[in-house]
C-alpha cells in the first residue's frame, strides 16, 4: 500500500492561508478531521494528508523525511539554515516584515555593543555582523516588546505586520532585515520517488499563486 503524501502545515496564521490556497486545487481536510483535534488530518483525497505542526518543526519533518512536502515561512527556513530540501515556491500568503525595532526615537549605534532581543539567534547574528556592529543577542521566546521597555534590551528583532503593537509600547521600527512570506518546501527523496505527484501539485499551486 502507498503511503499519501503528507504536508505539514505551520499552525496558526499560516494554516489559515494555506488551507483557502489548497481548497482552490481541490484538496481540503475532510469536514470529520478538520474539527477535531488530530495532528494528521485526512483530505478529500486517499493519496493527501496533512500534518499540523508547530512552524519551527515544519524543516525537522520535510529534511528528515516525515513529511513530504511542508509550508513555512520564509523567517524560519532562514533561521534553520542548510539546503537539505528543495524551496520550489513562494507561495505570497501570510506576508510580513522582519524588522528591527527600538525605543521611539532612538537609532542603532555601532560605537557600542548593543544587546538585542529576538527568536531569531542566526538571523540577527548575521544581520548584525553583515553591518559591522558585534550585538549581544538574547533570545526570547515572545512579548519582544518588553524587553526595551525594562532594560533588558537595548533594541529587538521581530516579525512586523501593522506596527501596531510596537506603537502601543512606544517602539517604532527602525531597519528592514527581511521581507517573509510563506514558502513550499519539498523533500529531497519525496521530490525523486514521488516525482508526478509531487510536482503535479507543485504546477497546480503555481497556478494559483500566479506563477508560470
Amino acid at each position: 500500500m502507498i503511503l499519501p503524501l503528507r504536508i505539514a502545515l505551520s499552525k496558526g496564521r499560516i494554516l489559515d492561508d494555506t488551507l483557502p490556497l489548497f481548497a482552490k486545487i481541490g484538496i481540503a481536510p475532510t469536514e470529520e478531521d478538520q474539527r477535531s483535534r488530530k495532528l494528521i488530518l485526512n483530505t478529500n483525497r486517499e493519496d493527501v494528508q496533512f500534518i499540523i505542526i508547530r512552524a519551527t518543526d515544519v524543516p525537522t519533518y520535510v529534511e528528515y523525511g516525515a513529511a513530504d512536502m511542508g509550508v513555512v515561512g520564509k523567517d524560519v527556513l532562514v533561521e534553520y539554515g542548510g539546503s537539505s530540501f528543495y524551496e520550489p515556491l513562494d507561495l505570497q500568503i501570510a506576508k510580513c516584515r522582519m524588522m528591527v525595532a527600538a525605543l521611539k526615537g532612538e537609532q542603532p549605534q555601532t560605537s557600542v555593543r548593543p544587546r538585542v532581543a529576538t527568536k531569531y539567534v542566526n538571523i540577527t547574528h548575521d544581520y548584525f555582523a553583515r553591518l559591522g556592529i558585534q550585538a549581544e543577542v538574547v533570545k526570547l521566546y515572545g512579548s519582544m516588546e518588553l524587553a526595551p521597555l525594562v532594560g533588558l534590551a537595548d533594541y529587538i528583532v521581530d516579525l512586523v505586520e501593522t506596527g501596531n503593537t510596537l506603537k502601543a509600547n512606544g517602539l517604532e521600527a527602525t531597519d528592514l532585515v527581511m521581507e517573509v512570506s510563506s514558502r513550499l518546501i519539498v523533500n529531497k527523496a519525496s521530490m525523486k520517488m514521488r516525482h508526478q505527484q509531487v510536482t503535479e501539485l507543485l504546477s497546480k499551486l503555481r497556478g494559483v499563486v500566479g506563477e508560470e
